[in-house]
């Protein structure tokens, strides 16, 4: 498989920054950050819409220049750190991871060789 992808990673930031509100549910908000550690990879920041003050952040590195694998690295309510465990941040967790797998899939047309 090609590791390498077709873009560097300023220019991935800002692709996904761009694209990614777009397939995020309305209301969210999301920042993504180069990973400083990892060229391949990018931060995710992910703060819901309402009441929930919910935060995520997810660490999304490309595994090829079509597939991600996408972490989940932390998640706080109203700016302090939460059990991750539960079946409410789980299912925001998986929704979101899935956003994201939409999001890369949206962007293969920039990221393939």
């Amino acid at each position: 498989m090609n590791r390498e992808l077709n873009i560097n990673q300023s220019e991935l930031v800002g692709a996904w920054q761009e694209r990614l509100p777009e397939v995020l549910n309305v209301g969210d908000q999301a920042q993504v950050m180069a990973d400083e550690a990892d060229e391949q990879a990018i931060r995710i920041h992910i703060a819901t819409a309402g009441h929930q003050m919910y935060s995520f952040d997810f660490k999304c590195a490309y595994v090829d220049s079509r597939e991600v694998d996408v972490q989940l690295v932390d998640v706080e309510r109203d700016g302090q750190s939460t059990d991750e465990r539960t079946e409410p941040i789980q299912e925001l967790a998986h929704d979101y991871t899935r956003h994201i797998h939409e999001c890369a899939q949206s962007l293969q047309s920039r990221t393939r060789p």
